[in-house]
């Protein structure tokens, strides 16, 4: 039997080295990553060297997204464009601490990129850092399109998310003549798109422009001329392609001829507008008998014009279907079919079978009235009985509701008797101790 030996390490103690760099960035403000810095912010960094060296203030150079902004050793340190009344530059035996004062004001959202450049005394070592901050939001927001969706909602986008603050409102005004004055009932803020709902109609085909004012971002800023304005067409209704309802086409030549003023022309004009908005809610007529797309209220019409019997709770989806297939449930009432297909409709249950009823079985000389017998019904009844099988155990509610659905429907001479459910689980009976005989009140299994 051969041996194999397996090599093996053993670690005595651990030391921990933890090594330090010679030269450091430190206090670094705005610090990397942070968000939200003011425009007007001054931009502080600190080199320093941990050894006994000293830095090397000749080889110390910062640039700001790639623009020296300071160069250690010349003539003028910082360049004039970081010079601002809060620059300084401060060194010390081991540091070097360097502020600039951006003269222009940095950019509203703008991603600044810093650059450090260093060396200590000798070149032992050397440091270069890039690091980057995220400047404040103050660019105001702008609105880039309006459309109209429907006769009195309008869609107004903006080119960032937005608030409408207590005191803030959406203007529109017709651009043509005429045209009904319209004004903003409500509005709907969904993040960078704004819903109005308007208190009436607008003219279809009208050029409108709507006006923000008082609307902010999310930082506050209010969005200012002339970015705060758009036009949109005033919406006009689907209608046939071949429909040809114009009123003016319709006036004798020899009137139209006579207008030279051109106010018999404003005035037809007038009543074009209504007569369109009447032909568009006559064309919307269907909407309230079609199944799929009339209110729940219609629906609930529609149900008692068909003569709805069953009184049950349902949903809105729930009562279109039911006005769907109702006609359909009425030819096959009286069969099993018709009974089958009600039940699985409002219930979900598949029903195992229809069975004709029959009594119990009376043995003579063992069954005992009342006991494991009843008196059954006569031939005639019996005849038209019949009992419903199910596959499971129902609630109570359901037990209500299936039998109200199968005395609808079934044959009006039939006789609906019993609803059969599967029987519950036997459990095996428990042993008590000095209490239970085997045989008697308990069984082994």
């Amino acid at each position: 039997m051969s041996t194999v030996a397996l090599p093996a390490l053993y670690v005595d103690s651990v030391a921990l080295l933890a090594s330090t760099p010679r030269l450091v960035l430190v206090n670094r403000d705005p610090s990397p990553g942070e968000t939200g810095v003011p425009v007007d912010a001054t931009l502080a960094l600190e080199l320093v060297d941990t050894g006994p060296d000293g830095l090397h203030r000749a080889s110390a150079r910062v640039w700001v997204d790639g623009i020296l902004a300071f160069e250690g050793g010349a003539l003028t340190e910082i360049v004039p464009a970081y010079a601002g009344p809060l620059a300084t530059v401060v060194q010390t035996a081991d540091a070097l601490r360097v502020v600039l004062h951006p003269v222009v004001p940095l950019a509203s959202l703008a991603t600044v990129h810093v650059r450090v450049l260093a060396q200590t005394v000798g070149g032992a070592a050397s440091l270069d850092e890039v690091y980057s901050f995220f400047v404040e939001d103050r660019t105001a927001p702008r609105v880039v399109g309006a459309q109209a969706l429907t006769q009195k909602t309008v869609r107004v986008a903006f080119d960032e998310p937005v608030l409408v603050p207590a005191g803030a409102a959406f203007a529109l005004t017709p651009k043509s003549a005429p045209a009904v004055p319209v004004a903003v009932a409500a509005v709907n803020v969904e993040a960078s798109i704004v819903l109005l709902t308007l208190d009436t109609e607008m003219t279809p085909d009208v050029l409108h422009e709507v006006v923000a004012i008082g609307v902010t971002d999310l930082f506050g800023n209010a969005v200012l001329g002339p970015y705060d304005r758009a036009t949109f067409t005033g919406f006009r209704p689907a209608h046939p392609l071949t429909r040809r309802f114009d009123l003016w086409r319709m006036l004798p030549k020899h009137n139209r001829r006579d207008d030279h003023t051109g106010d018999l022309f404003r005035f037809i004009a007038c009543l074009q507008e209504v007569t369109d908005l009447l032909l568009a809610d006559v064309d919307h007529w269907p909407d309230i008998f079609d199944l799929e797309r009339a209110p729940e209220t219609f629906v609930d019409i529609i149900l008692r014009d068909l003569g709805n019997p069953f009184p049950f709770e349902l949903d809105t989806m729930g009562k279109r279907r039911l006005a769907s297939v109702l006609v359909e449930m009425y030819r096959q009432k009286g069969t099993a079919k018709g009974i089958q297909n009600a039940i699985r409709f409002f219930l979900g249950i598949d029903i195992s079978a229809i069975t004709p009823f029959n009594a119990d079985t009376l043995h003579l000389g063992e069954s005992e009235l009342g006991v494991d017998w009843v008196l059954g019904p006569s031939d005639r009844f019996a005849r038209y009985a019949f009992n419903v099988e199910v596959a499971r155990i129902l609630t109570v509610r359901e037990r209500q509701q299936l039998r109200a659905i199968v005395e609808y429907l079934k044959p009006a001479h039939t006789h609906f008797v019993d609803l059969v459910e599967p029987l519950p689980p036997i459990l095996p009976n428990h042993w008590e101790l000095g209490l239970s005989d085997l045989g008697e009140t308990t069984a082994l299994h």
